[in-house]
């Protein structure tokens, strides 16, 4: 029986100069990992926090942290093993938290909790009347050490608890698909700190930096951990896989300093906007609407689909409408998309559609959304963007996998009925500004009737359209 993968004295562990929200495999494949490649490593330790489930730090914790990063390339695979986790914690351990963000040592706080950790109401702000952040505002008026539920919740006790011992900057740092993290990230906390009525100069001294993460990490399953075994002769609880691909493009100050991530890969810019939006539109808009399209033709994960003539016919017309409107140099944009099309086309990935599909309601706004507006302006139809909101509807309503989403119910709410009604409806809500767009609602009628017309692609009878998780 091979020992289990642990630290110990010949891998000592690096000071927590870093904490991290969201203890997933994301980020164990790209924060941890740039962190561990970076030179001066050894001084720059990561705490991680789990999300919602204590699975990962129940996992990583016998193992000092530590994990095999197994990298997936299309003719073989490379293992590592990560040091920089050096501890790792359950959501629920507050006094862990605030003895961390108490600590002057510790200087950037990263986050990797989804669009939906937000927690962001229809003005772009906090939603205040959401359940679990109103549970947080009571419980910190009441006791500014009080336990909370929510990600603005713990930064927001976080620095109220770094402010009162005088521990100096910091850096909160954004590693979400969101465009305009950064600023995203600034306008929840400040909101939850304002309606605790807290002092203002608890965010003097914050900065609220912006970056754009792109690698894909597909989950690990038992036989990546069977060949951890075998190549390296130990049992590692929680080994991550990943893509060979991998990008970082990071805007801040980090006035109490970071770790020298530029050394290992990542580009250090001072607006990340014009990377975000191309990752957004080319990569991740690509990525939603195979996830929405590809069940409806039978395909479960990435390369399945894009090796489906029909579904990378549309994804090559998603990327004319979206490079569109980018501002970036054409020749850019053509090597980008052909690295894409190298990462999508990776058979030895497994990067599941049902992983992507989750949350729909929280990634179409950025990833499609724009793409119509922009063409619409100039009275262009975007197939491709078309495509991809039918393709959503279709699976709102039952085609495909099944609807993982954080607004689920009211989104399947507004799918149901005749294609006229649904679309009509759930343009309505998607974009608004749009609602009375004639043309553009037939578009996305007809594409909606095509993939749910007997014998098309979501015909279930004919043998097509059905997938194991229907």
């Amino acid at each position: 029986m091979s020992a289990r993968l642990s630290r110990g004295p010949e891998h000592p562990a690096a000071p927590v100069r870093l904490v991290h929200v969201g203890l997933g495999n994301f980020f164990r494949a790209h924060q941890a990992w740039y962190t561990h490649h970076s030179p001066d490593s050894a001084d720059w330790g990561y705490a991680a926090f789990t999300g919602r489930s204590p699975a990962a730090a129940e996992a990583l914790a016998p193992q000092g942290g530590r994990y095999t990063l197994v990298t997936r390339g299309p003719d073989g695979d490379e293992l590592e093993v990560i040091d920089s986790v050096v501890a790792v914690h359950a959501a629920d351990d507050h006094d862990a938290w605030l003895g961390y963000l108490r600590d002057p040592d510790v200087a950037v706080v990263t986050l990797t909790v989804t669009e939906a950790g937000y927690l962001r109401g229809p003005d772009g702000g906090l939603d205040l009347a959401h359940e679990g952040v109103a549970a947080d505002v009571e419980a910190l008026r009441a006791d500014p050490t009080a336990s909370v539920g929510t990600a603005p919740g713990r930064l927001a006790a976080g620095l109220i608890a770094r402010r009162a011992a005088g521990a100096g900057p910091i850096t909160l740092l954004s590693c979400d698909n969101l465009p305009g993290n950064g600023e995203v990230l600034r306008r929840v906390v400040t909101d939850l700190l304002a309606a605790l009525g807290a002092d203002p100069s608890v965010a003097e001294g914050v900065d609220f930096a912006a970056s754009m993460v792109d690698r894909i990490t597909p989950a690990a399953t038992d036989d990546d951990a069977a060949l951890v075994e075998r190549e390296l002769g130990v049992v590692d609880a929680s080994p991550v896989t990943t893509e060979p691909f991998s990008e970082w493009v990071v805007a801040g100050t980090f006035p109490a300093g970071r770790p020298r991530w530029e050394d290992a890969g990542a580009t250090i810019v001072d607006d990340v906007e014009p990377y975000e939006r191309r990752k957004l539109l080319l990569l991740n808009g690509a990525h939603s609407l195979m996830a929405y399209a590809g069940p409806v033709l039978g395909h479960e994960t990435v390369d399945q689909a894009f090796g489906d003539p029909q579904v990378r016919a549309w994804v090559e017309e998603l990327w004319d409408d979206a490079s569109e409107t980018l501002d970036l140099p054409s020749d850019e944009l053509d090597a980008y998309r052909a690295a894409l099309r190298d990462r999508f086309a990776n058979p030895r990935m497994r990067d599941s559609l049902a992983r992507i599909a989750m949350d729909g309601s929280q990634k179409l706004p950025v990833r499609h959304v724009p793409v119509l507006r922009s063409a619409r302006e100039v009275g262009r139809l975007p197939g491709g963007a078309v495509l991809a909101v039918a393709a959503w509807i279709t699976h709102l309503r039952g085609c495909g996998v099944p609807v993982n989403d954080v607004h689920g119910d009211r989104w399947r709410e507004l799918a149901a009925g005749p294609a006229g009604e649904a679309v009509a409806h759930v343009l309505g809500e998607l974009v608004p500004d749009l609602a009375g767009d004639d043309e553009l609602q037939a578009a996305v009628a007809r594409e909606l009737e095509a993939l749910e017309a007997p014998g098309g692609p979501g015909d279930t009878s004919a043998g097509r359209g059905t997938t194991p998780w229907e």
